[in-house]
């Protein structure tokens, strides 16, 4: 029998979808407060499709982003409901892995919007102390170069958790990270650290397939999730998502066919990021379950 970890889809545009609200820069930081029984009934409702790891909903609730908004009082109330509504969702739904959520500090797809290293570091510890007693794993996700990437790893190594490391790459041309690096280059800057698995995400599922020979030739364990946007060009930094648009070519049995793919090229972990809802985790389940496949935890 063949194993595959099949994970979530993407919270954040589900979120914004279903809310009530308008979007704010944000995204779905503040429906963990005004409305989070969406949350946790979203989440729910992946476990339900098939996921075995769900993420925490925090992911734009970085203390660089609340300090932009003017609500730094908000982190660690955020974090701390993000894992309770993780929690209460699979206490509900099944028994799945919680992943902590390490995303870009500042705003997704920006690699030249750093700090340096070291300060990045700190805030990364910052959420890890937060996170790290309600998580089973830590997801470092969209990373955009390897700094920002080495930065999030570092920080959740010092939890002993599992380790899941996610880069986010150019949509065109040449297999590379958003930075510019190469995937072999930013997956050698983390050969000192625990790192369980190597995954690419938040690009587009076509990005994905060119990049995936070189990661699963990096050996160890490898996965993959994309987006379902037509382009991210028009997200500036403080920026909403409403200025994106989700590809009317990549329904559930469509972004299923590119994800099934990936897993017969040798992924082991598949789900999906933004624009990818319960439905086509369901589906994906479904065709994976079809062509042999057992779906597992980790």
């Amino acid at each position: 029998m063949k194993f595959v970890i099949l994970t979530d889809g993407g919270m954040g545009q589900e979120l914004v979808r279903r809310s009530k609200s308008e979007p704010t820069p944000l995204w779905s930081a503040r429906v963990l407060i005004d409305e989070p029984d969406l949350v946790r009934d979203l989440h729910a409702e992946f476990i339900r499709a098939g996921a075995r790891v769900i993420t925490i909903n925090t992911y734009s609730a970085t203390p660089e982003r609340l300090a932009r908004e003017g609500a730094e009082e908000l982190f660690k109330p955020l974090q701390k409901r993000g894992i309770e509504l993780a929690k209460q969702a699979r206490d509900d739904a099944g028994d799945v892995a919680i992943a902590g959520c390490l995303s870009p500090l500042f705003g997704s797809y920006a690699p030249a919007l750093t700090i340096s290293f070291q300060e990045t570091l700190d805030t990364y510890r910052r959420i890890v102390a937060e996170q790290a007693d309600g998580v089973d794993l830590f997801l470092c996700e969209t990373m955009a170069s390897a700094e920002e990437a080495r930065a999030a790893v570092t920080a959740a190594s010092e939890s002993g958790k599992p380790i899941w490391v996610s880069w986010t790459l150019a949509d065109h041309g040449t297999p590379r990270l958003r930075s510019g690096e190469p995937i072999a280059a930013a997956a050698s800057a983390l050969d000192d650290l625990p790192v369980t698995a190597r995954l690419i995400n938040c690009c587009r599922p076509e990005a994905i397939t060119a990049a995936l020979p070189e990661l699963i030739g990096l050996g160890g364990q490898v996965g993959a999730y994309a987006n379902g946007f037509t382009s991210i060009e028009a997200l500036k930094h403080g920026g909403t998502v409403h200025v994106l648009h989700a590809r009317h070519d990549l329904d559930p049995e469509a972004y299923a066919d590119q994800a099934v793919g990936w897993v017969e090229a040798g992924a082991g972990i598949v789900g999906g990021c933004c624009e990818v809802g319960p439905v086509h985790i369901t589906t994906l389940r479904d065709r994976l379950e079809r062509a042999g496949y057992e779906i597992s935890g980790v």
